[in-house]
């Protein structure tokens, strides 16, 4: 009997559901931690320690609301889908005045040729063509096994989000991993002093089992997510700054010059915009949106002394 192994693929997506689930428990265990029983009550208190209780608690929302907007952002938005009969542009972006000419639809019987160069050596196309989705494929496009779709400069699948991080959601998945980081690290110093003091409380019982119990609980896992997440912001803060996917890391290990790389302000413009003012919220505006190729996940400005 003969196994569907992109079908089993396709049912990871139901643990995507429960990992939903987790993020939403991790929140409320946190807040509960953090604002109800550790620093809420000393708002009311009254001097310096008031001001410290109250500066954390805004600071605490306003991460909060940042990385809620970004998760979700993340899960609703579209990574990208390829069109219906895709065929490539002939286009040239030009690097100097960010401009881009398009003439008409490369004909269809040269669409998956193999074109020879004039020295008669065989030369690899520019684009693909999916098997499964019976349908082209751009540029730094690939096939998900999971969502059964191609995905538009696709990154990786995260079971975390139910998702693809792609085109068109790289910008918001990054902004989730930092406000992320930024509110685990916040929730560890803050209940670090809570949870030093938690064995001696225990045993005094000076605080409420319970309450201890998510104070500790609040704590390891806050701890153990900082320190994941740092890794991760780490490896995409590398690959951004090269204009990699994740998916293309190989690749441009074997490449002399990365075609991509456009230098460090260019690549962060690739994903994130031009206007300064949106950069650090999950937006995009409209100028960025129809001056900006990469953004719409179809075509991608390369370096002029590497062949594409």
């Amino acid at each position: 009997m003969d196994i569907n192994l992109f079908k089993f693929c396709s049912g990871l997506k139901a643990l995507g559901y429960l990992m939903i689930l987790m993020v939403a428990a991790i929140i409320v265990v946190s807040y509960y931690a953090v604002v109800v029983v550790t620093w809420g009550p000393k708002v009311l208190v009254g001097g310096a320690e008031s001001v410290l209780s109250l500066a954390i608690i805004v600071v605490f929302h306003i991460l909060l609301i940042l990385l809620t907007w970004s998760y979700f952002m993340v899960v609703f938005r579209d990574p990208g889908s390829v069109p219906e009969n895709w065929r490539p542009m002939a286009e040239e972006y030009n690097l100097e005045d960010g401009t881009m000419t398009s003439s008409d639809c490369a004909a269809p019987q040269t669409l998956y040729s193999t074109p020879s160069s004039s020295d008669g050596q065989e030369r690899r196309p520019a684009v693909g063509y999916c098997i499964q989705c019976q349908n082209g494929k751009p540029p730094r496009c690939h096939h998900c096994s999971v969502c059964q779709r191609c995905v538009l400069k696709m990154d990786h699948h995260c079971v975390w989000v139910v998702n693809c991080v792609g085109a068109y959601n790289y910008k918001f998945f990054l902004l989730f991993l930092l406000y992320t980081f930024l509110e685990t690290t916040l929730d560890t110093l803050v209940l670090l002093p809570s949870f030093i003091n938690f064995f001696g409380e225990a045993k005094n019982h000076s605080t409420s089992p319970g309450n201890l119990s998510i104070i500790f609980l609040a704590f390891v896992i806050n701890l153990a997510f900082a320190l994941s997440l740092l890794c991760f912001i780490v490896m995409h803060a590398s690959l951004l700054s090269s204009n990699t996917t994740s998916i293309e890391v190989y690749e441009k290990r074997r490449a002399v010059r990365w075609k991509y790389d456009l230098g460090r302000k260019m690549n962060f413009e690739q994903v994130f915009g031009k206007k300064k003012a949106l950069w650090l919220f999950p937006l995009y505006s409209e100028d960025d949106l129809s001056s900006i190729p990469a953004l719409r996940g179809l075509d991608f400005p390369t370096r002029s002394d590497v062949e594409a």
